[in-house]
């Protein structure tokens, strides 16, 4: 058996996290008077998650904040990503904030302080209050000025410990899954009518920036979820059909950003876009979230087909339980595509998640191995130290996820954890990746 070669040096400032989200691990879904979700409207709908769950207890974060804090310092990591709760906060989406909720996330980010762990807060992580989507939601566009309301609230209470604020996670899931194909909440089915919820989205994202700059400078960043394309055939249709699914997925919600305007995408409605929306979507960024978990393979489709493109699975590659193929080569063609195409605009990068899925079990001696899930984070962070060897500002990684938890609409059926839920007793098993991470962020 071959030693693999030892891990390439990062720099020194590098920044090592875990990230989570709200709905996924804190459960307590009505504690504290927090609000309904589409989250929660959503799964309880009959068939809408995979095993018929919902994340009413989720992990119990919300009464166990002090023991996971306490896993992550045993981990060494130096920031931790999670996400508020927009209805613990406003639990109708307007109006003043709920003083229970933010006592929440008050004594989480004091925890984390007081375990020498940076607090990075992602302000919408999909929960958005049923209440605001009884309105319209992200189609509607009052729900961007809520969403500045909200993140206004939250500056003003813990905006003087804050190290990075996120506007948003993975906006282009948002749109797609719950607004185009109805698979994710609020489980719209519009397909290419979802555009004003990108539009809105990142509306929103522009006010909450004004917002949160007026609390001071505390570094703003949006998190976007990407996948470079391999385009699977020779012809100018397969080529015309990989640029079509790059605009959607990639440019979709980055162009804006750096004043750009929209990319000529599927779906786009010049329509909904007012004067002034996108200098303000074009507010200057401190970083940019990345989240990368495998390229995706396109070709042209078939006559009539609905969609521009048709996604075809990568063979060649090992896969994970979601069968997602392993390709920590995407990473690093990812981020110097990033770099390529953005050049100077393009501010200091952050991989905001990268992590797998995989089937762990605890063993009756109380080990939970999982040596897929060291392989695949051993790969993809040597190609983050590939890019940043050749040249491209990569400031930080952030595990996907610190535990188990409620994975969306395959509710309790996957597991992405560092650390092993049980969700019966809530007993954390760290598994071997938590000591192999630990191990890594210690190294000298």
């Amino acid at each position: 058996m071959t030693t693999p070669a030892p891990m390439p040096a990062f720099p020194p400032a590098f920044t090592w996290g875990v990230a989570t989200a709200s709905y996924q691990i804190e459960g307590a879904t009505s504690a504290g008077g927090r609000g309904p979700s589409i989250w929660d409207t959503f799964a309880a709908q009959p068939g809408r998650i995979a095993d018929g769950s919902s994340g009413e207890v989720a992990c119990d974060h919300y009464h166990r904040y002090a023991e996971d804090v306490a896993l992550m310092a045993g981990l060494g990591v130096s920031a931790y990503r999670f996400s508020v709760a927009w209805p613990r906060i406003q639990p109708a989406g307007a109006g003043p904030a709920n003083p229970d909720g933010l006592g929440f996330y008050d004594r989480l980010v004091d925890t984390l302080l007081a375990h020498g762990i940076d607090p990075v807060a992602t302000l919408y992580h999909w929960d958005l209050p049923q209440a605001l989507e009884d309105r319209g939601g992200w189609l509607d566009r009052d729900t961007a000025e809520r969403f500045a309301e909200y993140a206004d609230l939250v500056a003003a209470r813990l905006g003087d410990r804050m190290k990075l604020w996120i506007t948003l996670n993975e906006p282009f899931v948002q749109m797609t899954f719950g607004y185009g194909l109805g698979v994710h909440a609020p489980g719209r089915a519009e397909l290419f009518g979802a555009f004003p919820a990108a539009h809105h989205l990142l509306l929103g994202h522009g006010l909450a920036v004004a917002a949160l700059r007026a609390h001071g400078r505390t570094p703003v960043a949006i998190t976007n979820n990407y996948s470079p394309v391999r385009v699977l055939g020779e012809g100018d249709a397969d080529r015309a059909a990989g640029a079509a699914y790059d605009a959607l997925q990639n440019r979709l919600f980055t162009d804006p950003l750096f004043g750009r305007g929209y990319p000529d995408a599927p779906g786009v409605d010049p329509a909904v876009v007012r004067d002034g929306d996108l200098a303000a979507i074009a507010a200057p960024l401190d970083a940019l979230g990345v989240n990368y978990y495998n390229p995706t393979g396109i070709r042209a489709p078939e006559a009539g087909a609905p969609l521009p493109f048709e996604l075809v699975p990568l063979a060649g590659y090992p896969t994970t339980s979601f069968d997602w193929p392993v390709v920590p080569d995407g990473l690093y063609d990812l981020l110097t595509l990033l770099q390529d195409r953005y050049g100077a605009d393009l501010p200091p990068m952050l991989i905001t998640e990268n992590g797998c899925a995989y089937d762990d079990e605890v063993s009756p001696d109380g080990r939970c191995d999982d040596p897929d899930r060291i392989a695949y984070l051993d790969g993809h962070l040597r190609a983050v130290a590939r890019a940043i060897a050749d040249g491209v500002d990569v400031r930080g990684y952030f595990v996907w996820s610190l535990l188990d938890n409620f994975e969306w609409a395959e509710g309790y059926t996957k597991r992405f954890g560092l650390v092993h839920v049980d969700y019966d007793s809530q007993v954390r098993t760290p598994k071997s990746s938590y000591a192999w991470y630990r191990d890594l962020i210690a190294r000298p």
